[in-house]
């Protein structure tokens, strides 16, 4: 077993109506790379008056995806493209679907039911910087290998 990671090893995807955009290595990606956030917890646990107590179990697999491109990547105007193309009709909207992949570690990564949360925040100063593209999504799964 290796204890060696490496961004290029990452493959990662959107697919949805307008395009197919990679998201992965050779997309521009920053070094920040990319983000899968929970959006709620798994559990909830109440406790009684008493010291019982009892655990709920969430049934909500929901998350937000950031995906942190150069300014300069040309993925940006591939992004730029879909969301404009999804908001101009809700039919196209939420229905996205985002897949990660680490191949050399084992993970995989689905986020299905994703929507554009917002476009980037955009700045203009002495480096370029970074676009920051965040989807919310109903259901991201993910199997975490090695």
């Amino acid at each position: 077993m290796s204890n060696v990671y490496s961004f290029l090893d990452v493959k990662a995807a959107l697919v949805g109506p307008g395009g197919a955009i990679n998201l992965g290595d050779a997309a521009g990606v920053a070094e920040e790379g990319i983000s899968i956030d929970p959006a709620g917890d798994v559990n909830t646990m109440m406790i009684g008056a008493d010291g019982t107590g009892t655990h709920s179990l969430h049934a909500d697999k929901s998350g937000q995806i950031t995906v942190r491109l150069l300014k300069t990547s040309p993925t940006n105007a591939l992004l730029s493209a879909m969301v404009n193309f999804q908001r101009s009709s809700a039919a196209s909207h939420g229905q996205n679907t985002i897949t990660i992949a680490d191949v050399s570690r084992g993970d995989v990564i689905t986020c299905e039911g994703c929507a554009f949360k917002r476009i980037p925040n955009m700045g203009y100063g002495k480096e370029a910087g970074v676009l920051e593209w965040v989807f919310d999504s109903i259901r991201v799964t993910q199997t975490l290998g090695l």
